[in-house]
């Protein structure tokens, strides 16, 4: 494992939190374990003395003598009285007798001396912190108190404390262990996404395109891996639509060029005499060469966002009414009813859009509708402000055109506005056109920041394309 690893720096981060939280937790018990401890042995310690120099005044009557009797009860730790080992204290051990508590007798003079507290010294009412009535026969007979001097601990006593401290480093070296574990296993969670990610991005900078990483989590690497697969899979698609739309051109340019490459290798030969008729042919095919560029251009331009679009103030009504114009003859000689519908005809709504591209829109449209729908039927353009928006201010314009055609399969919907798409690619062809229309007319309107959509009831029942405006 690298140093530089994210694993080695999220296990090295849980040891340090775990050994703060072990170290301190472990301190904070110490100190309040020792803290109970000291004050239960001093109250043990207190309780004793009182009792043992109760028991003197109750056996002699007086406090006399008191101080030699407990003091060589309890001497000091290595300390020998100067009429040696076993023998009472004499003045000297009396005067500088570092014993933990302070006897009082009813004048509050000292008895039993102890660290700072000389034998014989007065000590005023109110002085000591924590002062303890010695009492006999109901009848106040001296004080207690502690001095703060430390106490020595008994064996039993220290080793409980050897074993408590022991038990605290046990628990605290536990305690981290556990976190060392717990931290690896949490630190393979974390990176084993972001590995497979890691791997999976290289791969798709190798070209591997579709990569998908498996989704274990429904956390922020949760959604950070579904982001990498919805990514990976629209690179792959727009890679395969690339791919797809290069085949389709490369068709496009070949069938027009075929024609003409070969009437010209024909005149070229003297195969064919030249006549109004061929030239006329190469003439349409050289134009649908033209049308194809100038439709891959407007695509490309669109794409990059540079499309040019000037804009004004335009009447809704009057692009309606262009475009059924313009389209006019081809609709009767087709047998089809074209015109814009009555209820629906945009008075009152104008629109802040390029004129000539959004004829170009409503054109591509009309046509397409043209196409597929049989004589008999009818084609109704239409203009109206957004359902439920206000009427003097509405939020946004539907321009919509709407045929009783064949209707648009399901199947088809959600690919109609792809480039070279074509729902019947035998009668597109035949049709002469580059199946472009549909996705320039929504380059187009997305480049006015607005929408196009298409639906259909169904098969035979028509379909109707509404193009989505902001005002």
């Amino acid at each position: 494992m690298s140093f530089r690893s994210l694993t080695f720096k999220l296990i090295l981060a849980f040891l340090i939190v775990s050994l703060a939280g072990a170290g301190l937790s472990a301190l904070l018990a110490r100190w309040a374990n020792g803290r109970a401890f000291d004050s239960l042995v001093l109250d043990q310690a207190q309780a004793a003395f009182i009792s043992e120099v109760s028991a003197y005044y109750e056996a002699t009557g007086a406090w006399q003598g008191v101080a030699r009797v407990i003091l060589q009860r309890h001497p000091a730790p290595g300390r020998v009285p100067a009429g040696g080992r076993g023998a009472p204290p004499g003045e000297a051990e009396l005067a500088t007798s570092s014993f933990s508590f302070v006897l009082l007798d009813q004048n509050r003079d000292v008895i039993v001396p102890a660290s700072g507290y000389r034998l014989g010294v007065h000590v005023p009412a109110g002085g000591p912190a924590k002062e303890t009535a010695v009492e006999i026969g109901g009848q106040t007979v001296g004080a207690v108190f502690a001095t703060g001097q430390p106490l020595t601990l008994d064996p039993g006593q220290a080793l409980y404390v050897a074993r408590t401290d022991q038990a605290l480093l046990y628990a605290a070296l536990i305690g981290i262990g556990i976190a060392l574990v717990l931290g690896g296993l949490l630190a393979r969670t974390l990176v084993r996404p972001l590995a497979e990610l890691t791997a999976a991005s290289r791969a798709l900078a190798r070209g591997e395109l579709g990569q998908q990483v498996a989704i274990r989590s429904s956390d922020e690497l949760g959604e950070l891996a579904d982001s990498f697969n919805q990514m990976s899979a629209g690179l792959a698609q727009a890679s395969e639509l690339r791919r797809q739309m290069t085949a389709d051109i490369a068709h496009e340019l070949r069938s027009p060029l075929t024609v003409i490459t070969g009437y010209l290798e024909g005149l070229r030969d003297g195969v064919l005499k030249p006549s109004p008729a061929r030239f006329e042919v190469m003439y349409g095919e050289a134009q649908q060469l033209q049308r194809l560029v100038e439709d891959l251009r407007t695509l490309s331009l669109a794409d990059a966002g540079e499309l040019p679009l000037n804009r004004q103030s335009v009447p809704a009504g009057s692009m309606l009414e262009q475009v059924a114009a313009a389209f006019a003859h081809r609709a009767e000689l087709a047998g089809v009813a074209l015109g814009v519908d009555p209820s629906a005809t945009g008075a009152g709504i104008d629109l802040l859009v390029d004129p000539e591209r959004m004829l170009q829109v409503l054109a591509n449209l009309t046509n397409n509708a043209l196409r597929y729908t049989p004589a008999g039927g009818r084609i109704s353009l239409a203009a109206l402000r957004e359902p439920g928006a206000a009427l003097r201010e509405p939020s946004a314009v539907l321009l919509q055109v709407q045929d009783s055609g064949e209707g648009i399969p399901p199947e088809v919907l959600p690919h109609i506005f792809d480039r070279f798409y074509r729902g019947d690619p035998a009668r597109s062809a035949a049709g002469g056109e580059s199946g472009l229309g549909l996705a320039i007319a929504r380059s187009i309107v997305e480049a006015h920041g607005g929408a196009v959509s298409a639906s259909s009831a169904g098969s035979g029942l028509g379909s109707t394309f509404t193009v989505r405006l902001p005002v």
